[in-house]
């Protein structure tokens, strides 16, 4: 299985990894593949620097490193698929997510009902 982790599970996996479902948190320690966008380490940082989230580790790159974990950086594609994607949810984070897991083939692993609405595939965190 290939998994993308939405922000949230993120944060839950890295900071308190008791917050993720047994079932996700299994998922991703026994996963082939497991994805952390650009976009999620992005909007950590920038809500971190609003003071609206402290983030779960202090180096939160190279915590996802010793996971072995594999960053997704943004491309044109990427961006560009996100324009085509309907008005379900208007978090820019969150349709990255979307795009990138539709463009790479990923399941998101994710909490947020309104990510099914895009018919990808949605593991429940």
């Amino acid at each position: 299985m290939r998994l993308l982790l939405d922000t949230h599970a993120v944060i839950w996996f890295t900071g308190d990894p008791d917050a993720l479902r047994p079932e996700a948190r299994e998922a991703i320690v026994d996963a082939d593949t497991v994805v952390v966008s650009a976009a999620s380490i992005w909007e950590i940082s920038t809500k971190a620097a609003l003071g609206k989230l402290r983030p779960p580790v202090d180096d939160l790159v190279a915590e996802l490193g010793e996971w072995g974990f594999e960053l997704l950086p943004i491309t044109a594609s990427h961006a560009w698929a996100t324009g085509q994607l309907p008005g379900h949810h208007r978090d820019p984070f969150d349709r990255m997510l979307v795009a990138q897991s539709r463009l790479e083939g990923l399941t998101i692993v994710t909490r947020d009902p309104a990510i099914s609405l895009y018919q990808v595939a949605v593991l429940a965190a």
